[in-house]
């Protein structure tokens, strides 16, 4: 049992030039710039579903204030991609959240985030794909004359209706992907670019008509807030899950010429971007239509439509294919680098972390990806699975949030050694036994020091030996008060949500859990404010990086938005995933847990465990 516990609080060392030996056939080739990471995350970001949803939030929550929900959760989005930026550039190998949880929580949190973000790209790379073909079908005359072989079909003895055109387009990004980084990132850059220039068209053709026209959309009766504040933070809800996807840029961490500077301003630029864009179509469409006028499911499309542009529909279900498109290469490109990074570490099988050698990408376990999400495409309406992605987003944002607060007040002080250098750890304890013994017996032999010597020595030493006694005791009183600070937090956090959120609980019962939620919450955050961050955070990683502001109030707000999002979900969303986990569960006990490589590890202080690595060989410093 207790070495079960041991197994799931096990973390591996910070990345560094020597946490892997020099030479390794798993490395991933460095080809990105700051420009394709913009690319890979803003198409990853810009999906379909903004020329969808500015309908539906402002019909039934936000109305003309739709801008401010979209600012709203762009700014909620922003403190994630603070947190990422951060350990993205500390840590710039691949994995994203399952790699920065392995080194700052445990093995435990970090196998169940990979398992969670596996769910997630599989599911939402399928789901993406089934929304291809409706969209073209447009082009050939409406929903049912695309080419036969391209068209949906119903199995009528399976009640089964398969998408040939979805498991097609999945297939064709798995290849390109498979061809190297390089060359997919351009192709998303290109594909993303003229998304962009069909959301401009939208900006500028829909501020000329408006400017012609009076924006009749913001002189409603209801006035900007019809639904009140309550009701666009509700669209600031349900937006900010078209925010998800700067993500994608995390996961590529290993693949960037200079990641401490590009992978920040990548995710920041990428975000930025995709927040104004927002905002622009969102301040246009609203003003050209009233909100409760709105078609939900063709929005922009039907605002060109009313004032004779009917033409425009064609540009429009471009930029939406465009979009998919985009975003389909955004959901399976992380999936085969954290499968990847998991089967480093050991706790899958090392058939996922094999790199081509011409290509430098994880063409196996890209291949294996594609597989999974081409047959849930062809054969499953994962619609109604759509629910279960946000989970798996959720759960990295918050975690990401969490391992900032670990590496500012508690970072790891000790590293795990691998079993090749055991014996330089054995050598160096017999050094360190060898020098004790020596200096006893020159003590032994120093029976004839003047008695000045003598006194002074007696003064002087205990004196050392209890300011340094006493300095390093209130450093171990500071790690625990800041380790049962961030418990405090994050057990505030879980109660607060899921008691605002029981509306089935008497009112009198919600206010005093609630209440003692926000207590722990504030009483732990309180202390964090007051307490020093760890002097080591410093050192910790690859220095020079971004670092993220505003600790610890930014992660912590960070972590109360995404855990409220997650309880919000709904039970059947829950009980779906919760089927996945328990399933991961499994797969790590009988597997991950056995065949960790950090299994015969032994754990030095990070002092000495540079001057085992200084002094072995058989790793380049």
């Amino acid at each position: 049992m207790g070495g079960g516990v041991r197994a799931l609080m096990r973390r591996k060392q910070v990345d560094s030039e020597r946490a892997r030996p020099a030479g390794s056939s798993h490395q991933l080739r460095k080809e990105l710039s700051i420009t394709q990471l913009v690319a890979i995350g803003v198409g990853s970001t810009i999906g379909a579903g903004v020329y969808v949803l500015v309908g539906t939030v402002a019909r039934e929550h936000s109305g003309p204030a739709l801008t401010l929900s979209f600012l709203i959760a762009g700014i909620a989005a922003a403190l994630s991609a603070f947190c990422y930026a951060e350990l993205a550039s500390r840590c710039p190998s691949a994995g994203s959240a399952y790699h920065y949880s392995y080194i700052c929580v445990g093995e435990g949190v970090a196998w169940l985030i990979g398992w969670a973000l596996i769910l997630e790209y599989t599911i939402g790379g399928s789901a993406v794909a089934r929304g291809i073909a409706p969209n073209l079908a447009l082009f050939f005359g409406g929903p049912d004359s695309l080419p036969w072989i391209l068209a949906r079909h119903e199995i009528p003895w399976l009640d089964v209706v398969v998408d040939p055109c979805a498991a097609f387009l999945v297939f064709l990004v798995t290849g390109l992907l498979c061809v190297g980084i390089k060359e997919s990132s351009f192709v998303q850059g290109v594909v993303t670019v003229l998304n962009c220039f069909v959301m401009l068209f939208v900006i500028i053709a829909g501020s000329y008509i408006g400017f012609q026209t009076g924006w009749v959309g913001y002189k409603v009766a209801g006035g900007f807030f019809p639904y009140g504040v309550n009701g666009m933070l509700a669209g600031s809800a349900t937006v900010f899950f078209a925010y998800i996807g700067f993500d994608s840029v995390a996961s590529t961490a290993e693949e960037v010429k200079n990641p401490q500077r590009d992978l920040p301003l990548g995710i920041g630029t990428a975000l930025s971007i995709c927040c104004s864009l927002y905002m622009l179509v969102s301040v246009v469409i609203v003003g050209l239509v009233p909100y409760f006028a709105m078609d939900p499911d063709t929005p922009i499309s039907s605002a060109f439509a009313r004032h004779g542009m009917h033409w425009a529909m064609y540009l429009v279900t471009t930029g939406a294919v465009l979009a998919l498109c985009s975003t389909l290469m955004g959901s399976i490109l992380p999936q085969p680098r954290i499968l990847m990074a998991m089967a480093r570490d050991g706790l899958l099988p090392s058939f996922f972390c094999d790199v081509h050698e011409k290509t430098q990408v994880p063409v196996k376990s890209t291949i294996v990806t594609g597989i999974c999400a081409a047959s849930l495409a062809f054969f499953m309406d994962v619609s109604q699975l759509a629910g279960m992605v946000s989970v798996g987003t959720l759960l990295a944002f918050t975690i990401v949030a969490v391992s900032i607060l670990i590496l500012r007040y508690v970072p790891p002080d000790q590293v795990p050694l691998p079993s090749s250098l055991h014996a330089s750890f054995r050598l160096s304890q017999e050094n360190d036994e060898e020098k004790l013994r020596d200096t006893l017996e020159d003590e032994d032999h120093e029976q004839g020091a003047s008695e000045i010597s003598d006194v002074v020595e007696s003064v002087i030493d205990p004196l050392i030996e209890k300011q340094l006694y006493a300095s390093k005791l209130d450093e171990t009183k500071r790690r625990k008060t800041a380790a049962c600070s961030i418990a405090s937090v994050c057990i505030g956090v879980l109660v607060l949500t899921t008691s605002a959120s029981a509306t089935f609980l008497p009112f009198l019962v919600r206010c005093f859990v609630c209440a003692f939620g926000g207590l722990l919450l504030l009483t732990g955050l309180a202390v964090l404010c007051w307490i020093d961050q760890d002097g080591g955070r410093h050192s910790f990683g690859h220095s020079g990086g971004f670092i993220c502001p505003f600790v610890p109030l930014l992660p912590v707000m960070c972590i109360l938005i995404n855990t409220y999002l997650l309880v919000n979900l709904g039970g059947g969303t829950w009980m779906r995933v919760g089927v996945w986990l328990v399933m991961g569960v499994f797969v790590y006990i009988f597997y991950g847990r056995t065949h960790s490589s950090l299994t015969d590890v032994v754990y030095v202080p990070v002092a000495q465990a540079n001057e085992i690595y200084g002094s072995s060989s058989g790793f380049v410093a």
